[in-house]
């Protein structure tokens, strides 16, 4: 077993990415656990580049299992990183939703599957945080989501079978 700790207190984003693959491998094999990898994780996301790199990779490998387990210690800090674990979940829930649309347009099943697992990630997260500040958060989105776009900067809008698409996801939250 290497190293669990970051070898930087801020670590760049693809060291964010690989800082978190290699400690979900190691809590997979039982390296490391439930409390120390949620004592580091808490640590990794307390900048916003962790917390992308950390999501990044947590969310979007089909084989690392600990956002499908969600061991308590994690949601424990994920309740405690409050609004900047909301928002990034939301995120990415609009984002993977809006791509499953997509890639089923583009007959893409395999593409379809891993977005439908990083939204299936999101809600089941989304589930186990602050009630009212989701929905203080899942409001905002909604009243906005006319506003909201495939690009970094909003340029190219969602269209009206992705935004429908949102809203259905969004709605699996309050189940």
């Amino acid at each position: 077993m290497d190293k669990k700790t970051t070898t930087s207190e801020k670590p760049t984003f693809y060291q964010s990415i690989d800082i978190a693959n290699k400690w979900c491998k190691d809590w997979e094999q039982e390296l490391l656990s439930d409390e120390v990898l949620a004592d580091r994780i808490a640590e990794l996301i307390k900048t916003k580049i962790g917390l992308r790199g950390f999501f990044a990779y947590a969310l979007s490998d089909i084989n690392c299992s600990l956002l499908d387990k969600l061991p308590s210690s994690l949601i424990f800090k994920f309740v405690e990183g409050g609004e900047q674990i909301v928002e990034i979940m939301l995120k990415n829930l609009i984002m993977s939703s809006a791509q499953i649309i997509n890639h089923q347009r583009d007959n893409n099943t395999a593409y379809e599957e891993i977005s439908e697992n990083i939204s299936d990630r999101c809600i089941n997260i989304l589930k186990l945080l602050d009630t009212k500040l989701v929905n203080n958060k899942v409001n905002m989105i909604l009243d906005n989501l006319d506003n909201l776009g495939n690009s970094m900067n909003n340029s190219k809008n969602y269209d009206l079978k992705q935004k429908e698409f949102i809203r259905e996801k969004i709605s699996k939250i309050a189940k």
